[in-house]
């Protein structure tokens, strides 16, 4: 499905993978989780996955058994960068439909 954050930089496997790590980047996922967010195979995420991991993208926090999990690098420049162009492309416009008064 795209999202007016797709529509308005890309909708490359990419910027689907960023867009699912940014929407829920306070937790943090294995890779399988992150292909099934994101809507890619895991073999789209594994040929992209070092470019992440390099720039400094995300960042592995801790290991569950034999999974290796991984959350968004907040301190990240350019992350941050990518995280507000996603609140105001989606988040904000959401934020104002629900400030909607009801007056008696």
């Amino acid at each position: 499905m795209e999202t007016i954050f797709t529509r308005a930089i890309g909708n490359t496997p990419k910027i689907k993978v960023l867009e699912f790590l940014i929407e829920g980047r306070e937790l943090d996922y294995s890779i399988s989780d992150i292909a099934e967010g994101a809507g890619i195979g895991r073999t789209t995420l594994f040929r992209i996955w070092n470019d992440f991991i390099e720039l400094g993208i995300i960042n592995p926090t801790r290991n569950i058994g034999n999974a290796k999990l991984y959350k968004l690098n907040m301190a990240n420049p350019f992350v941050k960068k990518m995280a507000d162009l996603f609140d105001t492309l989606v988040i904000e416009p959401l934020n104002k439909r629900r400030r909607v008064v009801v007056r008696d």
